[in-house]
């Protein structure tokens, strides 16, 4: 279910050219027999578990991960970086986890690759493109997505008290150049890749940069620690 605050912004996305020429060009890949992640129904995942007020962090990415896990399902479910449980934990995540555990003390890498405990405390997990074709990346870049996160991360600046941006790889990055960076805090880094993670992602600390700002500002910090049962 879609937080009221979210469906009303993007009720009225829906509305506008652009998206009805995204959308239809989605659809038609799937009448083509296309693949299309995440699933249609999960699509929207992350705007599930906070309103746009309350967001704390959001955490920006590219795009879904355009693969498949263990019983051919899905590894993309709609929140940007987090598998279901039971799907291998994707490389990326794999980086993320590593550097949690030199950052936050405490933080041991789970068994599992479910980031929505992140989400359900105010953590925005969000991708620059929601859809992408099965095994190829980037295969929904230009379609329009990224207008639709550009309103979104408008919105959040627009009307949020204060969040702390973390912006995660070039695409991700392009986005903080209208986010008002006294009211928000913006940590810009590399992409958790494996192609990209000895570029400055290891050791930047945006994890407990975070908390500390978020303390600062009087706000609760986020609990990163993840239930590491099944």
């Amino acid at each position: 279910m879609i937080k009221s605050s979210w469906q009303t912004l993007i009720n009225d996305e829906q509305s506008k050219p652009y998206f009805q020429s995204l959308i239809g060009e989605i659809n038609q890949q799937r009448v083509d027999g296309i693949t299309i992640l995440p699933p249609e129904n999960d699509v929207f995942n992350a705007f599930n578990s906070v309103e746009l007020e309350d967001v704390k962090v959001v955490v920006l990415g590219q795009d879904p991960y355009h693969g498949l896990g263990n019983d051919n399902i899905p590894q993309a479910h709609g929140l940007a970086f987090s598998v279901q449980k039971g799907i291998k934990i994707p490389p990326s995540l794999v980086n993320i986890y590593k550097e949690l555990t030199n950052d936050i003390d405490g933080f041991v890498s789970p068994s599992h690759g479910n980031l929505t405990a992140w989400a359900e405390q105010g953590v925005l997990l969000l991708n620059t493109v929601l859809t992408v074709q099965q095994g190829q990346a980037h295969s929904h870049a230009k379609l329009g997505w990224e207008t639709f996160t550009d309103n979104i991360i408008g919105q959040i600046n627009q009307h949020n008290d204060g969040c702390v941006f973390i912006l995660w790889g070039a695409h991700a990055q392009k986005k903080g150049r209208n986010i008002d960076n006294i009211k928000h805090l913006i940590l810009s880094g590399p992409h958790p890749s494996p192609l990209s993670v000895y570029r400055g992602f290891y050791g930047s600390k945006p994890f407990s940069k975070a908390n500390a700002w978020l303390v600062n500002h009087d706000k609760p910090a986020i609990n990163w620690r993840l239930n590491n049962h099944e």
